[in-house]
């Protein structure tokens, strides 16, 4: 009889036939035995058939709706039975070794229950780095660490405030401690926001650059376009709801309003239209209406913080 996996990847895919391919090839050279399930959300591009003819191992979860990035995870959570989860986006491919090092990073270091990938940009010259952990700035906003580096910047492990989403491994019992991924957030800021969970938590989380995955930047999602900013925006607010003590989650809404009554003036005394999609009123106005749909759940699920 087999043992069980140590380590199960979750692959969050929808109509992606073309992607995932590569991403299930690239799992299947690996140096560590894993379990692998895909969390077709509800694909009608051929998926389902190249999944059956073409990968017969893995195991599948089939949604009835798109549920997005995180409300796939939490579908894959559901049927994890190993100590460790990896997360790998259906546009990327894994080095051979990729798990094999990520797993040794948490064997080695019982305090943290994340540890991201160096992320390279796929068929970029000369090499550039697409993500090398997640930042937390100042003005409450997310960022990739090292996006648009050098590919040989960022050389050293260490810690980090926050894991990628698109290549990472976690501890299942914390993820599931913390709530898991937020399902609600659809795409965009679910790492960031399990991240500072996982953190205040009492875990930390960690970067290991020699654990290598090549990503196809915004293959599934265009990042110059509305929808990425409309995602952003709103979900941004929800994790500092959930995440951030209460003061200054309600600087960051503060300034949101704020900043979007600005833009309003500005629109009406005929000044110029802002190029970016977050600067746009409209889409503003959506976002924080969204956000103040979901608020009585980020409340619910808040962190126990001041």
């Amino acid at each position: 009889m087999t043992a069980p996996a140590t380590v199960t990847v979750v692959v969050v895919t929808w109509n992606a036939a073309d992607l995932v391919a590569a991403c299930l090839d690239s799992l299947a050279r690996q140096t560590l035995p894993h379990r692998v399930v895909v969390v077709d959300n509800a694909s009608v591009d051929g998926t389902t058939e190249l999944l059956n003819s073409r990968y017969p191992d893995v195991k599948v979860v089939r949604t009835t709706a798109n549920l997005g990035f995180a409300g796939g995870v939490e579908a894959g959570l559901a049927v994890v039975d190993s100590p460790f989860v990896a997360l790998l986006n259906n546009d990327a491919a894994a080095e051979p070794d990729w798990l094999a090092r990520l797993v040794a990073v948490l064997e080695n270091h019982p305090e943290a229950a994340a540890v991201t990938s160096r992320l390279l940009l796929t068929d970029v010259e000369p090499p550039t780095l697409n993500n090398a952990g997640v930042l937390l700035l100042e003005d409450g906003y997310g960022a990739d660490r090292g996006l648009g580096a050098p590919a040989d910047e960022y050389p050293e492990p260490g810690e980090v405030f926050g894991f990628s989403g698109g290549a990472a491994l976690l501890r299942t019992d914390a993820l599931r401690a913390v709530g898991g991924f937020p399902a609600p957030f659809f795409l965009y800021y679910e790492d960031t926001d399990t991240s500072w969970r996982l953190r205040t938590a009492g875990w930390t989380v960690r970067y290991e650059p020699a654990a290598v995955v090549h990503h196809r930047h915004s293959a599934t999602a265009d990042q110059t376009s509305a929808m990425f900013a409309f995602w952003n925006e709103r979900n941004r607010l929800l994790m500092h709801v959930r995440c951030a003590p209460i003061g200054a989650a309600l600087a960051v809404w503060f300034r949101f309003v704020l900043t979007t009554g600005s833009l309003a003036a500005r629109r009406l005394t005929g000044s110029p239209r802002p190029p970016a999609h977050q600067q746009r009123v409209r889409l503003r106005l959506r976002a924080l209406a969204g956000a103040l749909r979901l608020l009585p759940w980020a409340l619910r699920t808040r962190t126990g913080r001041g």
